[in-house]
């Protein structure tokens, strides 16, 4: 598992397309699996689950988004995990998959 936690500066529709479009086009096994939004006078959510295949690691790996705005800060935190990238029973070994997936929120963000 590989996680990655930001806060950016940047109108919250414009950059979650940003990212569903670079994560879905940045790869040719890249896909939605599921999405779920949530906003009230006080608060916005956004949560996306992305899946990938990993040549390096021969495995699916998915990634887990979250993007939260509150009508307090006009930041969007950030919350990416990612996960299913090791090839091991009891333990992980060869979680590339996972970073190589993280690097490529970390190049649209």
């Amino acid at each position: 598992m590989a996680k990655l936690e930001t806060r950016v500066y940047e109108d919250f529709d414009a950059l979650l397309d940003r990212i569903e479009n670079g994560i879905l086009n940045g790869s040719v096994s890249a896909s939605l699996e599921d999405k779920s939004d949530f906003r009230t006078r006080e608060a916005r959510c956004s949560v996306r689950v992305f899946e990938r295949y990993s040549y390096i690691g021969s495995n699916r790996v998915s990634m887990s988004l979250t993007l939260f705005q509150s009508s307090e800060d006009r930041g969007v935190d950030i919350s990416a995990i990612t996960s299913g990238g090791s090839q091991a029973i009891f333990f992980k070994f060869n979680t590339f998959g996972e970073e190589a997936f993280l690097d490529k929120l970390r190049e649209l963000l």
